[in-house]
């Protein structure tokens, strides 16, 4: 009878070994695994504009307008610009929005440019993380005395591309007027 339990033991381990590798994947993961199929390359939903200028006067509007409404400027040279803003909305959230900006020269004489323009948002929490130290001293023996401490580190949880619309139509305008007065003061 020992000899029969033996390989129904290792018949139903095995049974819950080969289960346990095939769990369904989660929703997140789902949901993760069919975002390209979101995709619809729309000519409607455009991240980029034509300008009626060259490529340097072109990404030095798109400059001066992430300036002018604050952001850093990481890189500003040859047809790239890219900037980022940090904000604070709520006291333990955090949230980064980075432009990056390619022009790209357009017609016979490149005298017109387009502007290709995608900003991403990535959101961030404050994470507490506990933090212990022991003391111990000697000359009493072996006391150990706990000293607790939290260390706060932001952790990313989302991040996104922000999608084409009245964000970027804004980012255009605002584009537009600098060329305008970029052209006024000459």
């Amino acid at each position: 009878m020992h000899r029969l339990r033996s390989p129904f033991l290792i018949l139903l381990l095995g049974s819950l070994l080969a289960g346990c590798g095939s769990m369904p994947a989660s929703s997140a993961e789902k949901a993760a695994g069919k975002v390209y199929q979101r995709e619809s390359f729309s000519a409607e939903e455009t991240f980029s504009r034509l300008f009626d200028a060259d490529v340097a006067t072109t990404c030095e509007a798109a400059r001066r307008a992430l300036l002018s409404q604050g952001y850093v400027i990481s890189r500003a040279e040859s047809g790239v610009v890219r900037g980022s803003k940090h904000f604070q909305p709520g006291g333990e959230a955090h949230v980064e929005i980075a432009f990056n900006v390619v022009c790209v020269g357009d017609g016979p004489a490149q005298q017109i440019a387009t502007a290709y323009v995608s900003a991403q948002q990535d959101r961030y929490v404050l994470k507490k993380n506990p933090q212990a130290a022991s003391l111990g001293v000697s000359a009493l023996g072996s006391i150990s005395v706990p000293l607790s401490s939290t260390e706060d580190s932001l952790v990313k949880v989302a991040s996104e591309t922000i999608p084409a619309g009245e964000f970027y139509d804004r980012f255009f305008t605002l584009m537009q007027r600098m060329l305008r007065e970029n052209a006024a003061e000459r």
